[in-house]
């Protein structure tokens, strides 16, 4: 079901206008970079009582916790719909000007409560990760299968891990990166035209923390110690891989769990930062130089209490990194990057269970589970928020909501569940 919100609105020519910069695709999870930090500018900085004004939103994702990728028109998720008469997990793209659904293909079987990966669309084509693993590659246009690959049968993943595969693979030149997970096949690169395998990392026993299987995180490229690698957190720590040939370079158990590595790093030059939650925390490494290797120095250690990151995710804004802290919760914190000092947290979330967050415009973006939007400053100086409101109640719109919100072309992208919304929150 659709809905359109129409309102009167003077129309301005945006090129005219000073400091308005809109972006105009969000091709992959988290943006661009993969880093949740969209270049946008012209963007509210505060916002009404009731939120930003409403645009349209649209039902029938289906079941799933997938963000969505938006480029050329087209907006991509995923989600597990039941289609005559059998429940499937599903890759789709919707027409941005219509709002309307273009294709859907069937990727795999369902999961419990759906998807986690975001689509990444690359050259004319859209990748997926199911959530038993299934890797396809469809055609952007029509949704035409191309290539199909399964993490566990075809490229040797030691396990599917407790809440399934969730992650959005990673498109680099020629490359599609995933993650089967484990020692025999910890990183894989395969050939984003054919699925052809390139080379799959072998990689050693790094430590007695954690699980040998892929965790829920997404790969991130580093340049770090001058060499191009692929940084993935993964159930038994966060690793790097070599992106010329696969070849492992460095691990760190100390960050890992038992139970669910689930954020993505912050790589910055020679450094990375990461975090999980189960009571663990965060670390900073700083990666070096090691004869033809590359090795991972300890920097810092944050304790649970100081900053741990679960559901939502952590992003990098000049020198310091944001996000929601604490296990369970996304209670919003700013942590000066290369000290570790935390410039300012407010136990006092504004929304109910863990938040993701995105950021445009000196602004954090959190999408808390229980439905409320919240807009908060990116600045060490002290903790303001901007405003917030709460995402309407709708059928489907149920449980919780775990999809990062995407800003894009000055709107607001936020999923709950089965029903998409879309913001205006360009500054007039």
């Amino acid at each position: 079901m659709l809905r359109v919100y129409r309102r009167v609105k003077t129309c301005l020519l945006l090129l005219a206008v000073p400091g308005v910069a809109l972006a105009a695709d969000w091709p992959q999870f988290r943006g661009p970079n993969r880093d949740g930090v969209s270049a946008e500018t012209g963007l509210l900085q505060q916002w009404p009582a009731d939120g930003p004004t409403p645009l349209w939103e649209t039902t029938g994702l289906g079941t799933g916790y997938s963000s969505m990728a938006i480029c050329e028109g087209k907006l991509y998720s995923m989600g597990d719909r039941t289609v005559d008469g059998q429940k499937s997990q599903f890759v789709y793209a919707y027409d941005l000007d219509t709002h309307q659904e273009i294709w859907s293909t069937r990727v795999g079987p369902p999961h419990q409560d759906g998807p986690r990966c975001t689509p990444t669309v690359d050259g004319g084509f859209a990748y997926a990760i199911g959530t038993s693993g299934d890797v396809v590659c469809v055609n952007a246009a029509d949704g035409t299968t191309v290539w199909r690959k399964n993490l566990l049968i075809d490229l040797g993943g030691a396990a599917n891990p407790t809440w399934k595969f969730s992650e959005s693979p990673l498109i680099d030149g020629d490359r599609l990166i995933c993650t089967p997970g484990g020692h025999k096949a910890a990183l894989a690169a395969l050939d984003k035209k054919t699925g052809d395998v390139l080379w799959r990392t072998s990689m050693p026993d790094i430590g007695p923390n954690g699980k040998e299987e892929a965790g829920y995180s997404s790969v991130i490229i580093s340049r770090a110690a001058g060499v191009k690698q692929y940084v993935q957190l993964t159930n038994e720590g966060v690793i790097g891989v070599a992106a010329a040939d696969g070849k492992f370079l460095w691990g760190y158990n100390r960050v890992a769990n038992d139970v669910a590595n689930i954020s993505m790093p912050v790589v910055d030059g020679d450094y990375v930062f990461t975090s999980t939650a189960y009571n663990t925390g965060s670390a900073l490494l700083r990666l070096i130089g090691d004869g033809s290797g590359v090795k991972a120095e300890e920097v810092y250690w944050l304790d649970r209490r100081t900053f741990q990151s679960h559901h939502g995710g952590f992003l990098k804004v000049g020198d310091y990194i944001y996000g929601g802290h604490n296990h369970n919760k996304g209670e919003p914190a700013c942590v000066e990057l290369l000290t570790g000092k935390v410039m300012w947290h407010e136990a006092r979330q504004p929304g109910g269970g863990s938040g993701c967050v995105t950021y445009a415009d000196g602004c954090l973006y959190f999408l808390y589970e229980d439905g409320r939007v919240a807009l908060v400053e990116a600045t060490p100086q002290k903790y303001t928020l901007k405003g917030s409101f709460k995402l309407p109640s709708r059928p489907g719109a149920e449980g919780t909501a775990w999809a990062y919100p995407v800003v894009c072309d000055g709107k607001l992208y936020l999923r709950h569940a089965d029903v998409l919304f879309c913001y205006d929150v360009s500054a007039p």
